[in-house]
C-alpha cells in the first residue's frame, strides 16, 4: 500500500481542491483525478490508503470504478469513500463502501472522518 495516499476521483475542481485540502489536513499525500477514465488507469499503478470515490464521473462512472476496485485483490485493504449527492444512490451504496457521504460534505466532516483511517 502506497503509504497514506489518499486518491481523490471527483470531476467537480472546486469540490476536488476541498476534499485535496481536506485529506492533506488529516495527515494524507492526496492525488486528485477529475476523470473517470484517468482513475482507471491510475488505479492499476498504485494502493492508495484511502479511495475517495465520486459517482458522477466523465468518460468511466463511480459505479464501473467500484466494481473494478472491488474485483482488484491489491486494492482489497483500501478505504473506499463514497460521496454523492443522490441520497438513494447513497443507501444503495451502503454495504459497498467503508463510508458513504451525501455531498455537501464539508471539510472538517471529511478531515475527521479521513484521519480515523490513518492508524488503522
Amino acid at each position: 500500500m502506497t503509504e497514506n495516499l489518499a486518491l481523490i476521483i471527483e470531476d467537480d475542481e472546486d469540490l476536488s481542491d476541498i476534499f485535496t485540502n481536506a485529506l492533506h489536513a488529516a495527515g494524507y499525500k492526496v492525488e486528485a483525478i477529475l476523470d473517470g477514465k484517468v482513475a482507471e488507469e491510475r488505479l492499476t499503478q498504485v494502493v492508495p490508503k484511502i479511495i475517495l470515490l465520486d459517482m458522477h464521473l466523465p468518460h468511466v462512472n463511480g459505479a464501473t470504478l467500484l466494481k473494478q476496485i472491488h474485483a482488484n485483490d491489491k486494492l482489497k485493504n483500501s478505504r473506499i469513500i463514497i460521496a454523492t449527492a443522490d441520497s438513494v444512490q447513497a443507501e444503495f451504496y451502503r454495504g459497498m463502501a467503508s463510508i458513504v457521504l451525501v455531498k455537501p460534505i464539508s471539510f472538517a466532516q471529511l478531515r475527521d472522518i479521513t484521519a480515523r483511517f490513518l492508524n488503522v
